[in-house]
């Protein structure tokens, strides 16, 4: 029989990606929208556990706390609801696999390859890095619960009006200049390998530790990232898009060590930057009709 899996945030970004991956095949995966699971609901996530039990959750739901996401009232307390709840009803699950971020490493601070060793309280008051480092410290003390922190992660379904490359591709694709605030390096993480990882971490206990750094072998930044998006458009139009850089120099590194992650999974491989970013153009290329030009007019 396969193995049921619940996946919270399904319909988000890295849902989306979980969920057209060989995992759907592989496991009975159910995935309720927020109308039907309110995970922010005490009463009605333990009436779902009493009515269903899984092998293992993957935690991707979360209340945006990014600059397209509107107002940030509640932002703290619905997410820490929502894991909360899920922990109250842990006897129905097996294992719990939390989508984590690298800003649980404070987003004020020059993280470059940063090791999971080399966590510590944040300095700033950054939401999304008090959350994470609040659920750090959840799984801390929980049997079972891992943490997996994921950096740059891109690809199909992201917010193209705000994330880096599909901003760019999108931009290059309506004939318009790329633009970039200032140069940054970035562990950009290529969505669909997070599955295989998501898979070992389902069917294996892990050795090396509850927290794990989800990253490539190489860095990407902004500038190179850009400049291959610039490159394949042209190769197919002829002309490439000017590149427009605000500040010179680098701003935050924003980058994380997978020593561990490697150590885990030895013959983990990750696909190239470059091999990425060309199949998430070709993908927007087809699905053109989802770009309003309007929408890139103005850098977020």
């Amino acid at each position: 029989m396969k193995k049921k899996i619940l996946l919270t945030g399904g319909n988000s970004f890295v849902g989306k990606n979980l969920r057209e991956s060989f995992l759907s095949e592989k496991y009975e995966i159910a995935a309720p929208r927020s109308f039907e699971l309110n995970l922010a609901d005490r009463k009605a996530v333990k009436a779902y556990f009493q009515k269903n039990s899984f092998d293992a959750v993957i935690h991707s739901a979360i209340k945006p706390g990014h600059r397209n996401a509107g107002s940030l009232d509640g932002f703290l307390e619905t997410n820490l609801a929502m894991f909360d709840n899920l922990t109250e009803c842990r006897s129905s699950f097996g294992r719990f696999i939390n989508i984590g971020s690298g800003a649980v490493y404070d987003t004020a601070r020059d993280n470059r390859r940063v090791k999971e060793s080399e966590l510590k309280p944040p300095e700033s008051g950054n939401l999304t890095t008090l959350y994470k480092y609040a659920l750090h410290g959840r799984i801390a003390g929980l049997d079972n619960f891992y943490d997996l922190n994921v950096f740059g992660i891109f690809g199909r379904y992201e917010d193209w009006e705000i994330r880096f490359i599909s901003n760019a591709i999108c931009k290059a694709l309506c004939g318009m200049p790329v633009t970039m605030r200032q140069n940054r390096i970035f562990s950009y993480l290529w969505a669909p390998d997070l599955a295989p990882v998501i898979e070992h971490f389902i069917e294996n206990t892990p050795s090396h530790g509850k927290f794990y750094n989800v990253t490539p072998d190489e860095e990407l930044s902004l500038k190179e990232a850009a400049d291959i998006i610039c490159g394949i458009c042209l190769e197919k139009t002829g002309h490439a898009p000017e590149l427009k850089i605000a500040r010179e120099g680098n701003g935050l590194s924003y980058s994380g060590d997978n020593s561990l992650l490697r150590a885990e999974m030895p013959e983990i491989q990750f696909t190239p930057a470059e091999k990425a970013i060309r199949e998430l153009y070709a993908w927007y290329e087809k699905n053109i009709q989802m770009i309003d030009r309007n929408l890139l007019l103005r850098d977020k």
